[in-house]
């Protein structure tokens, strides 16, 4: 590769596009991204304000389940990078949505890699995978590693293990270069309000506002590893400057309770949660992933990652952004 780098994002929309996006034109790179037809095109690219006028940023319509889209924009930017973020994302829709979600995130991948292997075979891939593909499975030190057993419990992780087995199968049956990002939770303002981080956030505010007197959750019981989508977007890039393809688990290697996370938010506006927060059981998932805890030793020990945000400065940040 010689020159300005190229780089394709699909899912370049979502929180993790955004700043990959900004990361990549802030190193010299030429963006391009994928976005998926809304009838609202003026909340497409509501996180990409900020480098919208860019002139290194070129978007185009395309889905991962139509693999003519994906022909024409890779045949139009040839990327050197590719970067797959589009998904349904959101675990606990994937069980009202399985046939949706298996169809973005499972035989979406395959048209994206079998895509690149017709179009620009010689494109360096990064596939976005996930905590959840490991389940309930754990090993004995409480931590899940890329050697943990996957046995996913949810339809949305079941659809990232295909993913995750077809990115090996591509990479020794092609040659190709593809490493997959087994990430834990990251979070950050831009984080989707149906998501638990940020509907917390939001909700603890609007409280404090008096636009609302409760905030309905699920199980608080349930512990992630959450952390930075600026820091996992920084292992993304690396995992792709790497000498070879490879797998790492991205994560902060500690975990906290929704509980935890609804004490501090609710404590930094000056309110407990227990006065505000009620139960409801349509947000249980049929069947729970009840404790994340990731082990990124193999991140930081060969391609030298570190966060630079911590738990308690990520939820400050998310408070701060949305005051």
């Amino acid at each position: 590769m010689s020159g300005i780098k190229k780089a394709l994002i699909t899912g370049i929309s979502g929180q993790d596009g955004s700043y990959l996006a900004e990361l990549l034109l802030s190193k010299g790179y030429e963006v391009w991204g994928i976005l998926r037809r809304h009838s609202s095109p003026e909340n497409q690219t509501s996180r990409l304000e900020d480098i919208l006028s860019n002139p290194s940023l070129h978007l185009e319509y395309g889905d991962m389940t139509d693999m003519p889209s994906l022909i024409r924009v890779l045949n139009i930017c040839s990327p050197d990078e590719i970067y797959n973020l589009a998904a349904q994302s959101h675990v606990r829709i994937s069980f009202d949505q399985p046939s949706f979600t298996t169809n973005t995130d499972a035989l979406g991948v395959l048209n994206l890699f079998e895509a690149a292997r017709v179009v620009c075979p010689k494109a360096r891939i990064y596939q976005a995978c996930s905590s959840e593909m490991f389940g309930n499975e754990v090993d004995p030190d409480g931590y899940r590693r890329e050697s943990t057993r996957m046995r996913p419990v949810s339809p949305y992780g079941c659809s990232k293990l295909y993913a995750y087995n077809l990115s090996r199968v591509y990479s020794e049956s092609y040659n190709m270069f593809i490493s997959n990002g087994i990430l834990f939770n990251h979070e950050s303002p831009r984080r989707g309000i149906n998501f638990v981080t940020n509907k917390i956030v939001k909700g603890a505010i609007d409280i404090k506002n008096g636009k609302q007197k409760t905030l309905a959750l699920g199980n608080l019981d349930a512990t992630r590893d959450w952390g930075h989508a600026k820091d996992y977007v920084k292992a993304m890039w690396m995992m792709l400057q790497h000498d070879k393809p490879d797998d790492f688990v991205c994560s902060m290697g500690e975990s906290h309770s929704v509980r935890d996370l609804c004490i501090k938010v609710f404590r930094k506006l000056g309110m407990s949660y227990h006065n505000h927060v009620i139960i409801d059981p349509k947000y249980y998932r049929p069947l729970e992933l009840d404790t994340l805890k990731g082990d990124c030793t193999r991140l930081k020990e060969i391609l030298g990652w570190r966060p630079e945000y911590t738990f308690d400065s990520m939820i400050e940040e998310m408070v701060e952004a949305r005051l």
